[in-house]
C-alpha cells in the first residue's frame, strides 16, 4: 500500500523542520548535498523502471523520499487545493507551468496517491540515463518539439488511448522550463486534447525555483534554499465550445498564484 505523506487538501513543513547534519555541515551549506543524495534515488528509481518494477507504489515511495531530501536541505514545501485532485471521477488533463527539475521529482508524492497519470515530455529526454527508464515505465507521450503538427498528431492520439484507459496526463504547454512565466508561450495543446477526449482539466500553479537552472550544467543549478515551493491545484474545469475562455482561465490561475507567492517572498 502506497504511503500517502499528504491526505489532507493542504499542506506546509512543520515550523521545526530543519536542515540536516549534513546538508549544513558535512557539505559546508552547497549544492551538493542535495544534488548527491538526489542522485542516489533518481538511479535507484530508473533502476527500478529498468526492471519493469516501478508501479505506482514505487513511483511514491521514491518521490517522498524527495519531498523528505528537500525538507532536510532546508525547503519549505507549500500545497493547496490537493482534494481537488480527487473531485471528479474517471481521467482528466492536469495542466500548467513548468519552472524546474523538482515538480517531476515531486508530483508523483503529491498526486498519485489520488490520481494515475503519465507525462508529456520531449523525445530527447528518452535518452536520458535512468530519466529514460523511469519515463518509459511510466507510458510517457514523448513529442520532438520541432514541429508541431507532428506534436499536436502524436499528442492527440497517444493522448486519447491513455485517457480512455482511465489514467490522467500531466502538460506543461511551455516548451521548456523557466522561472518568468511568459502567456504567450504557454500553447494550448492540453486543451485540444482535453477538448477531443472529453475530458475535464485540473488546472496547477508551481513555484519550484528553489532549484535553479545551472549556467553550465542546465539540471545541477544552484539550490535557493531562501525560495519557498508551491503547488496548488485548482477546481476542475469543463471545456465548453473553442476552449479559448477555458485557456485563459488556466493562465490567470497561474499569474495570480505567482503573483501572491512572489510577493510573500
Amino acid at each position: 500500500m502506497m504511503q500517502n505523506l499528504f491526505p489532507g487538501d493542504c499542506y506546509d513543513t512543520p515550523p521545526s523542520s530543519r536542515r540536516d547534519f549534513i546538508d549544513k555541515y558535512l557539505s559546508l551549506g552547497t549544492r551538493w548535498s542535495f544534488y548527491l543524495r538526489n542522485f542516489f534515488i533518481f538511479s535507484r528509481s530508473g533502476e527500478c523502471g529498468r526492471k519493469g518494477l516501478l508501479d505506482g507504489e514505487h513511483q511514491v515511495f521514491y518521490s517522498n523520499m524527495n519531498i523528505r531530501l528537500v525538507e532536510k536541505c532546508g525547503g519549505k514545501i507549500h500545497l493547496r487545493g490537493l482534494d481537488n485532485l480527487g473531485r471528479i471521477d474517471g481521467p482528466a488533463m492536469l495542466i500548467g507551468n513548468h519552472m524546474s527539475l523538482l515538480e517531476t521529482a515531486l508530483f508523483h508524492a503529491i498526486a498519485r496517491p489520488r490520481r494515475d497519470f503519465t507525462f508529456v515530455i520531449k523525445e530527447s529526454l528518452l535518452r536520458v540515463p535512468f530519466f529514460g527508464n523511469i519515463m518509459r515505465a511510466l507510458d510517457a507521450i514523448a513529442v520532438g518539439r520541432e514541429n508541431p503538427r507532428d506534436d499536436l498528431r502524436i499528442v492527440l492520439s497517444r493522448g486519447k488511448e491513455i485517457l480512455k484507459s482511465g489514467r490522467s496526463i500531466i502538460l506543461f504547454p511551455q516548451s521548456t522550463r523557466t522561472v518568468e512565466f511568459d502567456p504567450k508561450k504557454f500553447n494550448t495543446i492540453g486543451i485540444k486534447l482535453a477538448r477531443s477526449a472529453g475530458v475535464p482539466i485540473i488546472p496547477f500553479a508551481l513555484k519550484t525555483d528553489f532549484l535553479g537552472n545551472g549556467k553550465w550544467l542546465r539540471d545541477m543549478g544552484p539550490i535557493y534554499r531562501n525560495k519557498e515551493i508551491y503547488f496548488e491545484f485548482g477546481e476542475p474545469i469543463h471545456i465548453v465550445g473553442d476552449g479559448k475562455k477555458e485557456h485563459q482561465q488556466i493562465i490567470e490561475f497561474i499569474q495570480q498564484r505567482l503573483r501572491t507567492w512572489n510577493h510573500q517572498a
